[in-house]
């Protein structure tokens, strides 16, 4: 099992679409998936419940909601046995994030960035504090950039680029600005699971981010143990 937590205090940088499409991606290829919710605003909750029985089935947790009545949190966050994916949403600021128990629960720590000068100050201070307070690479995750609602050609694009290079991060997808995503988010389903042909352009940046996490599954840097690990 890889853990895989969508993280950047920076508000609408893309952390649900990132953590929706890879989960229905996921569970469309046939592995086990659980999408986990620590944001209130409760969108990749909602994603889910919009989610109809005609496409591959992800377990959600609501991680931010209390247990209910008569049951444990250990009951409430457990993941179900033949999971191979789980990919946790987190919420943005500070206030209600946690940065060292999500980096502890993380095997890979996925960062969603805006081609903006105000995206790319803010992520380059998550980034800081992942490092020094999350410590992340002392604790051996994996971390990796996406490029979210990416235009080529554009002077906010070069700039992304020139803050990326500086990074000893990986880039490892570069999603279009499209509305297609905006409408596969209405139903409940992954920008590779419209019917548009256009859509089908944007699967090949999920198709290269899961090889990506394949690979890291496979990589002798993450403990074993660490993988077999479900819910903690």
């Amino acid at each position: 099992m890889l853990r895989i937590a969508v993280m950047n205090t920076k508000g609408g940088c893309g952390k649900t679409t990132v953590a929706t499409n890879l989960a229905s991606y996921c569970a469309s290829r046939g592995c086990g998936t659980v999408l986990r919710d620590y944001d209130r605003q409760a969108s990749s909750t909602r994603w889910l419940k919009a989610r109809s029985g005609g496409y591959a089935f992800i377990h959600g947790i609501a991680a931010f909601e209390p247990p209910r009545e008569g049951t444990t949190r250990a009951w409430q966050m457990q993941i179900p046995a033949g999971t191979r994916y789980v990919i946790t949403d987190t919420p943005a600021g500070y206030s209600e994030f946690d940065i060292e128990d999500r980096v502890a629960e993380a095997d890979v720590i996925l960062i969603p960035v805006l081609p903006s000068s105000i995206d790319i100050s803010s992520t380059a201070d998550f980034i800081r504090d992942l490092l020094l307070v999350g410590k992340a690479r002392a604790l051996n995750k994996r971390l990796a950039i996406i490029s979210n609602r990416t235009r080529i050609h554009t002077k906010a694009l070069e700039k992304l680029d020139r803050f990326l290079q500086s990074l000893d991060i990986p880039v490892i997808a570069r999603l279009r600005d499209t509305q297609h995503y905006v409408n596969a988010a209405e139903k409940g389903i992954g920008v590779h699971e419209l019917q548009e042909r256009d859509a089908q352009k944007d699967t090949a940046a999920w198709r290269e981010l899961l090889d990506w996490l394949e690979d890291v599954q496979d990589s002798p840097e993450i403990p074993q143990e660490t993988l077999r690990t479900s819910s903690g």
